[in-house]
């Protein structure tokens, strides 16, 4: 028995993913397989770290200390072959709000970001939310021989789209969520082609980088490609890694220092990042001692992935699924249920019992899809899968 197949009960602990289900779903006895973070426990260096610091009972205003940064650029040259400099890196307290400060300091009012849908909702609301346009450049979603979904760029589009006046700057989901695809050198490169003939600035969201599958090829941190010209910001964080979202903070690499101090000139406006103690003591024991535990995580997640796959292509007629090659994330095909988001939902929710990210949220592409969150234990999607087949048997 793997130590991730053991129960750990969530509830009670202000977590959004199990204590708001009545506010999300209308009631609390859905299982809860949506909001981005796993259900096992973080790396136990993680927790020791957290708990030497609260065992010092002063909670103070805290610096970010320089084995911090060391932690982060070891672990990126060693597990990703990217050099980090030390001067490129500007703290910041999480990825999505890095990406509206990024809007903020790169675009002007009602000036043109451009995203691929489906993707994560922030990209759409970041861009709203601080007065710019969406410029969407969707995903072509291509049918193998085998009746799977494959996900790819429309590269001839996003040159269209980066060639429109307004455009000022392309957010990139790397690995993406919520279709799982690990873009290749190739997708990449043309990618900073295309920036680099525009002018545009990219904000390079790889969150998801670290949690990628053996059998999936392996990740290519954007900016390893790029030319000291690039315009390129890559946020990235230890909080999907080892499981510690809430602890609230990322890092962004910056290498040309008018585009840093810009990003750091939006933070300062809002007194932003306050550092947290607890925050800082996570992020260097997770990139400082969590590989082990990553290393053991991984190859569990490829066994729920595969194990999702069968069950639902098998067992659920009307749904289909395929092996995402990066995130801990499932992209459920539901166009066959022959229903619209509302009835989709209701299905999921009031049918089968079970919470999941109605695939709208993503954008209109994702129109007929549901996301599943398989970081949980294999007993949990066990009976999602069950429920949702039960109440495909009563339609």
């Amino acid at each position: 028995m793997s130590r991730f197949d053991e129960p750990l009960s969530r509830e009670q602990t202000q977590s959004v993913k199990f204590d708001a289900r009545k506010a999300v779903f209308g009631r609390e006895d859905v299982v809860p397989v949506w909001v981005a973070d796993m259900d096992f426990p973080a790396p136990e260096a993680v927790t020791e770290a957290l708990v030497r610091r609260a065992q010092h009972p002063v909670y103070g205003y805290t610096l970010f200390p320089e084995s911090l940064y060391t932690a982060m650029i070891d672990w990126f040259r060693e597990r990703h072959g990217w050099t980090i400099e030390r001067e490129s890196i500007l703290m910041a307290p999480g990825v999505v709000p890095s990406l509206h400060a990024a809007c903020l300091a790169y675009a002007g009012h009602g000036d043109g970001v451009i995203i691929q849908p489906p993707v994560y909702p922030p990209f759409f609301s970041s861009i709203k939310l601080t007065g710019r346009t969406v410029i969407e450049n969707p995903l072509i979603a291509e049918q193998t021989d085998s009746g799977e979904l494959h996900y790819r760029m429309d590269l001839e589009h996003l040159e269209a789209c980066a060639a429109q006046s307004d455009a000022r700057m392309l957010m990139l989901c790397s690995p993406h969520n919520p279709v799982g695809r690990v873009w290749s050198r190739d997708e990449l490169e043309a990618v900073l082609a295309i920036a680099r003939r525009h002018g545009l600035v990219v904000v390079s969201d790889e969150i998801h980088c670290d949690l990628v599958f053996p059998d999936a090829s392996a990740h290519t941190i954007l900016a390893s490609l790029a030319g000291p010209d690039d315009k390129l910001v890559t946020a990235v964080a230890p909080s999907k890694t080892f499981n510690m979202p809430g602890l609230g903070l990322s890092a962004l690499v910056i290498p040309d220092r008018d585009r840093r101090q810009a990003l750091k000139a939006v933070f300062d406006q809002m007194h932003l990042p306050q550092c947290n103690p607890f925050s800082v003591a996570g992020f260097e024991a997770g990139y400082r001692k969590g590989g082990a535990w990553l290393d053991e995580l991984m190859p569990y997640l490829q066994d729920n992935r595969d194990y999702v796959a069968e069950r639902v292509n098998r067992d659920l007629p009307g749904i289909r699924t395929f092996a995402p090659e990066g995130t801990y994330l499932m992209w459920l095909d539901c166009r066959e249920l022959g229903l619209d988001d509302a009835g989709l939902k209701r299905f999921f929710v009031q049918e089968a019992g079970v919470g999941m990210n109605p695939g709208i949220s993503f954008g209109v592409p994702g129109r007929g899809f549901m996301r599943l969150n398989i970081g949980c234990p294999r007993a949990t999607l066990d009976e999602v899968l069950t429920r949702i087949a039960d109440a495909l048997k009563r339609r």
